[in-house]
């Protein structure tokens, strides 16, 4: 119990923190009038979005929890609706205080660049801590309530339930935020800038503030949402095969090193300062600076744990294998995707060429990207599982993620200075302010790309933990990759990555439609809008792209929640299993190489439009937004929900276990 109490402490810590960050960005200046006005306008069509998407999802969360009532039992349903209700909060927390902090970072970013930065991350931070204080907080209480009330084995599938919940949301969240923003975003460049040759966040375009809410509802809440359920699931996998082993402590000891990552991680955001006129590098150094710090504390609280515990040297030499690979995963992810080094400057000078040459070099840049994530993926789940078993890949899980708290900061804060760049461009500011905010969305560009690299890597080791904890709860104790059955479902699940992405991608494409079609509507029939004497129609691209967005994600969700029962219940467990590890090998690969294509297309044209091959309204600068366009949704829509696709199925069987083991 005394473990309990500390992870309900660095719960409760994380959220005491969470709140004061707010206030420090609340208490900052918004601007000017027409800053607050676009900022509201932002912060109104985020929460309408929201508020009508979680409508949708309260149905779907009570339908399922019936279900889960009738077939598993009333504490699994009640820990679903748990879950379902956690996930949804934090990302509507980092969203509320998100659409608070664009105008006041671009106010601060008018006196300083470390202003902005501080701002900026600070809102970032918010998002990141409140991820781990309501994660570790609402999965203490779910174990700590039914652990004394009934056996191991019955426990373990209530937590799963809150991951069940809280993944359910987040796969939603994710995809239905992400067709949202990349919809806009598509829409408005396509025409605002390619056709209409007008700047990025001109308010001459009628979608730029749907294109400003979509930074919210999908990078943000949908985000927050996203890594929520990657934290949970890390945990709840580690728990789950924590009957496999005779390890001392095998229970709590997730839970005592999520707590030293939230330490750690608070800790670590004291660190993030950048001198005024840092170039790009001071910048990533000065989030770096934050993560390093972090690290090291992991390293020396999970000492003390483990020894506190009596697990043994080899579990916390497999938290430190997982803690590397993360890091290392995210320096790759890094290596691919920021324009100061050679990968994205060859898809930049592939624009010289035109179109076709960016979209392949881009391409080529994502799948060569693979190779170093999976060997150090593949190092880490061989050392852990040599030093400590099953259980050793699983709490290599929860170390990759145990400084999420700053690792989410990194990547939450990134929207924010988009959005200010937006504000600033849409009110008029000096054209430093949008340097310094520039700046500060390059930066968050690079930091994104690298937080979805952690997110997939973490996700193939939860993933397979709670595969593991499948087996073991079905009585499988090998699949036999000779079973036809196995090679079916194993072709099936390597076959549902492709047809999720596939969904996802087509759901951004027609709502992009809808969006290209008002804007061009807008442009021919309102006089005078080109030339600035008229306002644009905002409301309208933001209704079409919140009701196609509500529309198009239900069928990626449903298949996701669907396709392990019906193999499962078709073709067995066994056959189920096959599946599981398919969705998970093919998964992985296709969420990297869309995640690193999309983020290296995006850098570069950001790289052309700082004065590389002629700069904004060239050639290649075309060519380099047609690359952008296409890289959207690869990195912001599809390839983030991958990773909860892969974990949704895995704690999906796990929960209907039951349904399977006679099969």
């Amino acid at each position: 119990m005394d473990g309990m109490a500390l992870a309900l402490g660095a719960g409760l810590a994380a959220l005491g923190y969470a709140g004061l960050l707010a206030r420090s960005v609340l208490t900052a200046s918004p601007g000017n009038e027409c800053m607050r006005e676009i900022q509201a306008a932002i912060q109104e069509g985020a929460q309408a979005f929201l508020h009508r998407e979680y409508c949708v999802l309260v149905v779907f969360a009570l339908v399922v929890a019936g279900f889960l009532a009738l077939v598993v039992g009333p504490a699994t349903a009640a820990a679903f609706l748990f879950g379902a209700a956690c996930s949804a909060a934090t990302g509507y927390a980092g969203m509320a205080i998100a659409v608070r902090a664009n105008a006041r970072t671009a106010e601060a970013a008018a006196r300083s660049l470390n202003g902005g930065l501080r701002v900026a991350f600070q809102s970032g931070a918010v998002m990141g801590t409140a991820v781990v204080g309501v994660g570790l907080l609402g999965l203490s209480l779910v174990w700590l309530l039914v652990r004394p009330l009934v056996d191991f084995e019955q426990a373990v599938r209530v937590v799963s339930g809150f991951s069940f919940g809280a993944s359910s949301i987040a796969l939603f969240a994710r995809v239905g935020g992400g067709i949202y923003t990349k919809a806009a975003d598509v829409g408005a460049d396509l025409v605002g800038k390619l056709e209409a040759g007008i700047p990025e966040d001109d308010p001459r375009n009628p979608a730029v503030i749907a294109d400003n809410v979509g930074d919210n509802v999908g990078d943000v809440a949908g985000m927050g949402a996203d890594l929520f359920e990657s934290y949970v699931g890390s945990i709840v996998g580690t728990i789950a095969l924590a009957g496999t082993t005779s390890l001392a402590g095998g229970e709590v000891l997730p839970l005592l090193v999520a707590a030293v990552g939230v330490a750690a991680s608070i800790v670590g955001t004291l660190c993030v300062r950048v001198a005024e006129g840092a170039d790009f590098n001071g910048l990533l150094w000065a989030l770096r600076r934050g993560i390093l710090t972090a690290g090291a504390l992991v390293v020396v609280g999970s000492y003390a744990v483990v020894a506190l515990t009596g697990a043994g040297p080899g579990v916390f030499w497999a938290v430190m294998a997982g803690l590397v690979a993360g890091i290392v995963i995210g320096l790759g992810t890094e290596y691919f995707t920021s324009y100061t080094n050679r990968p994205t400057q060859r898809v930049a000078e592939a624009a010289v060429t035109g179109a076709a040459t960016t979209l392949i070099q881009g391409l080529a840049v994502g799948m060569q990207s693979t190779a170093l994530a999976m060997v150090v993926l593949s190092a880490a789940i061989l050392i852990a599982y040599w030093l400590a078993g099953v259980y050793g890949v699983a709490i290599a899980g929860v170390g990759m993620l145990s400084t999420l708290g700053i690792t989410l900061a990194t990547d939450a804060y990134g929207p924010v200075a988009d959005n200010a760049g937006g504000i600033a461009e849409m009110a008029h500011l000096p054209g430093e302010v949008r340097t310094r905010t520039d700046a500060l969305d390059s930066l968050g560009n690079t930091t994104a790309a690298t937080g979805k690299g952690f997110a997939i890597g973490s996700a193939v080791l939860t993933a397979l933990a709670l595969m593991a904890a499948y087996t073991a709860a079905v009585g499988l104790s090998s699949i036999n990759l000779l079973d036809p059955r196995v090679i079916v479902g194993l072709l099936l699940g390597a076959m549902l990555a492709y047809l999720f992405c596939a969904l996802a991608l087509t759901a951004v494409g027609q709502a992009a439609y809808g969006v290209v079609r008002e804007v061009r509507r807008q442009f021919a029939e309102i006089p005078g809008l080109l030339e600035g004497r008229a306002r644009a129609d905002y409301a309208r691209c933001v209704d079409i792209t919140t009701r196609a967005a509500l529309r198009e994600m239900l069928g990626p969700g449903l298949l996701a929640v669907l396709s392990p029962l019906v193999v499962g219940l078709g073709l067995g467990k066994a056959a189920l299993g096959g599946m599981l590890l398919g969705a998970i090998a093919s998964g992985a690969l296709l969420a990297i190489m869309m995640a690193n294509a999309g983020g290296a297309w995006d850098n570069a044209k950001k790289l052309i439009e700082a004065g590389t091959h002629g700069g904004k309204g060239a050639e290649p600068h075309k060519a380099a937004v047609v690359g952008d366009t296409v890289g959207d949704p690869f990195k912001d829509t599809a390839g983030p929900s991958l990773n909860i696709l892969i974990k949704l199925m895995s704690v999906v069987a796990l929960v209907m276990a039951p349904l399977f083991s006679g099969r």
